[in-house]
C-alpha cells in the first residue's frame, strides 16, 4: 500500500482524485491510506503528489523456475 509522509501532506486531494481504487482518502486535511486489496499499484498517486508526500514502496520478486 503507499505511505504518507503526514509532514509533507498538504492536503491538496490530487492523490484522491487520482485513485481509481479509492485507498487513499483525506482525514483531518491529509492524506490517508485506508486497507484494500483493489489497489492495483498503479502508482498514480505518487506521481501526482507535488510534495512527495506519498511512496509507494514496492519489491520487485523475480521467481525463478
Amino acid at each position: 500500500m503507499p505511505v504518507v509522509d503526514v509532514a509533507k501532506c498538504n492536503g491538496c486531494g490530487l492523490c484522491i482524485e487520482a485513485c481509481a481504487c479509492g485507498a487513499i482518502v483525506m482525514k483531518n486535511g491529509v492524506a490517508t491510506v485506508i486497507e484494500t486489496e483493489d489497489c492495483g499499484w498503479c502508482l498514480k498517486c505518487e506521481s501526482v503528489c507535488p510534495t512527495g508526500a506519498i511512496v509507494c514502496p514496492f519489491e520487485i520478486v523475480v521467481e525463478e523456475s
